[in-house]
């Protein structure tokens, strides 16, 4: 009887079992994928509720731009509010349009430009914040499987090594070295499978809301530079 569980003991092939049975190798492989893919999750909720709450303030900002409320009045309630997204680009544009009318700016050229690139500057950095750390998916993504595969390796050799030294090849003396080294290629892909997903959807999620960023940035220049004309027009002609 006490054979029989002794028998047991040495074919355990749980995988706390298995974990603890590696060697330090392939421990430190499969506890730095195991991290990984804790922060993996925590990237995917991150990003989940970022996108969310950007395309709610998308939709409200646009909602109250296109409702015919003056324009001083929506800068002057955004104005000292830390703004992102579409407001953010819209504060960037009118804060250039009043510094340069207050200066008394005489070139329509020169401020269409003026206020193009501070709307091109914010969009860049607005474009920079939506992509944050998804560099960090694509690399768990891409290398986390290799750095699995690495640990079987690593797994098996010591394996075969310990084989070599019992002289037996028996299927119970065999499968746990094989089990626990096969564990880390299995956690490799664990933390990479859903990094790879995450990256291909949010990527694209950041994509819409960029390309939303650019139309909107599109629009107001044209908006403001029919109010350009506007006004450096009657300084022209009075000149």
């Amino acid at each position: 009887m006490e054979q029989v569980g002794l028998a047991a003991a040495a074919t355990d092939v749980s995988l706390w079992s298995l974990f603890m049975q590696a060697g330090i190798v392939v421990k430190l492989v499969m506890l730095g994928l195991i991290a990984a893919s804790v922060w993996t999750w925590a990237i995917v909720i991150d990003k989940y509720l970022a996108y969310g709450r950007a395309r709610r303030q998308f939709d409200k900002f646009e909602q109250v731009f296109w409702s015919g409320q003056s324009l001083e009045e929506l800068y002057r309630s955004l104005s000292e509010r830390n703004n992102t997204g579409l407001a953010a680009i819209f504060v960037a544009a009118m804060r250039e349009w009043k510094k340069s009318f207050e200066r008394g700016a005489r070139s329509p050229i020169g401020l269409q430009m003026r206020i193009d690139r501070a709307m091109d500057v914010t969009l860049a950095r607005e474009s920079e914040s939506l992509g944050a750390r998804l560099g960090s998916l694509a690399t768990i993504g891409s290398a986390g499987p290799f750095i699995g595969l690495f640990g079987t390796v690593v797994g098996i050799m010591t394996s075969f090594q310990a084989i070599a030294g019992s002289k037996s090849t028996n299927l119970a003396v065999v499968a746990p070295g094989i089990a626990e080294a096969l564990l880390a290629t299995a956690i490799g892909l664990v933390a990479a499978i859903p990094a790879v997903i995450a990256y291909n959807k949010f990527s694209a999620d950041a994509g819409k809301l960029s390309g939303r960023m650019e139309g909107f940035a599109d629009e107001f220049s044209a908006i403001l530079s029919r109010q350009i004309d506007e006004k450096l027009q009657p300084r022209a002609a009075a000149q």
